[in-house]
């Protein structure tokens, strides 16, 4: 679950019970970092590729074929045989996977339908997750990223716009089984009206994650990156990462670390 253009120190200072709730209910840490350039298509491809922009050749909103292709996590998935949904409202993470890697893949081109934009996506996935048995689900919100760059990134609009995307997480922790592990994160974080720099305002992005095998209100010590995701949820799906990938399981966030 991934909230984009959602700041750390804009979250800790919000009435989020819902998300800043996860740190009591498993592992986290409010000083992960992003990749430059902090854009969110550089930041999604590095990750699910756990790959540096600076190799995946994207270094903006448009997507770059990659000269040498990395296969992402759900491609890594897909050859174990696991089963992937997608629900979001940016249109281009079409990209962030091969051909025929999902099994299922939902859009809506709403994000300027009004502030329950991502209401709407969470509400089609927690349908749609209970008609089968998947493996990985990815939920994109984007609606935080778009107050930020209309109102300002640490605005009185962009706090109430997390306010109200915490009730939206809210309803993904109320169906939750509780054999699932969840992650919530994001890609950015932003500064005025804008991101894509090296500020902390930008870079630093709060990380949660919860589940049967993860740690109870435990802060993660050891440095946590966008890169690290991809290897973390291989572990959670038991799928080899891929060889090439840079970034390294976040093992200190386990109960039993490997």
């Amino acid at each position: 679950l991934t909230i984009d253009g959602m700041r750390s120190e804009a979250l800790q200072a919000a009435k989020c019970p819902n998300i800043n709730g996860l740190s009591q209910k498993g592992a986290f840490t409010y000083h992960a970092q992003s990749v430059m350039p902090s854009i969110t298509l550089p930041c999604f491809i590095s990750i699910f590729h756990s790959i540096p922009p600076s190799r995946h050749g994207t270094p903006h909103n448009t997507f770059v074929p990659m000269a040498r292709p990395v296969p992402g996590l759900v491609d890594m998935a897909h050859d174990f045989n696991k089963k992937s949904a997608f629900f979001y409202n940016w249109e281009p993470l079409r990209d962030l996977n091969y051909p025929l890697s999902l099994s299922f893949s939902l859009f809506k081109d709403n994000l300027y339908d009004g502030k329950d934009c991502d209401h709407f996506i969470v509400e089609q996935a927690l349908f749609h997750i209970q008609d089968s048995a998947w493996d990985f689900v990815f939920i994109y919100l984007g609606s935080l990223d778009l107050t930020g760059h209309g109102h300002g990134f640490f605005s009185p609009e962009y706090t109430r716009q997390l306010e109200h995307l915490d009730s939206a997480v809210g309803k993904v922790l109320d169906w939750l089984p509780k054999e699932t592990t969840l992650m919530l994160t994001s890609d950015h974080g932003g500064h005025e009206r804008t991101h894509g720099t090296e500020s902390p305002d930008d870079m630093v992005i709060p990380w949660f994650m919860t589940g049967p095998n993860i740690r109870v209100g435990y802060e993660v010590a050891s440095p946590v990156c966008l890169l690290d995701i991809a290897p973390t949820l291989a572990r959670l799906l038991d799928i080899t990462p891929h060889p090439e990938w840079e970034g390294h399981c976040i093992e200190e966030a386990f109960k039993t670390e490997v």
